[in-house]
């Protein structure tokens, strides 16, 4: 006697927004070129960002600071200094009074301005949501912003936006 499976049926999920407007998050946060590493890195894990555009003095998007851009600096930049290291003034050796192995960090002055992706994806307000999502997979890129007419950015679309609207 042959055992019938039971299938489940699984409903088809819809996306639930028309346009960008409707699946952004308002107002994105937004760095300096000028702001360091550290200022990216506590802005990002404080509220949970995984990108922030990066404006100029006028407020225009220039690029866009990631966290992979971050983790790449950090992984060929972090150096130290070991205080037998001839680099280093004798009156630290001497004021410091550190072990021979202990050594002293170097403090990274780079800015999000040089270590950003200089180039930062967007969309109008009006785009359609299909015209996001596909956007977002040809790019291949997790964030995509939304500017207005005058190219002022108004929001950001991640691919958490997008999951939150399907139903």
């Amino acid at each position: 006697m042959a055992k019938l499976e039971q299938q489940t049926i699984v409903p088809h999920l819809t996306l639930q927004a028309l346009t960008a407007a409707e699946l952004m998050s308002d107002n994105p946060i937004s760095l300096r070129k000028n702001a360091g590493i550290r200022d990216a890195i506590a802005l990002m894990t404080d509220r949970g960002f995984a990108a922030a555009p990066v404006i100029d003095e006028s407020g225009r998007p220039i690029g866009v600071i990631t966290v992979t851009d971050i983790l790449i600096h950090d992984r060929e930049f972090v150096s130290y200094l070991k205080t037998g290291d001839p680099t280093v003034k004798g009156k630290l050796r001497t004021h410091a009074r550190l072990p021979a192995d202990m050594g002293i960090e170097v403090v990274d002055r780079t800015t999000i301005g040089e270590i950003m992706t200089p180039a930062i994806f967007t969309v109008m307000e009006n785009a359609t949501a299909a015209a996001v999502v596909q956007t977002l997979l040809s790019l291949r890129i997790h964030h995509l912003f939304v500017s207005d007419r005058q190219g002022i950015l108004v929001g950001v679309i991640s691919m958490g936006d997008i999951l939150r609207k399907l139903k």
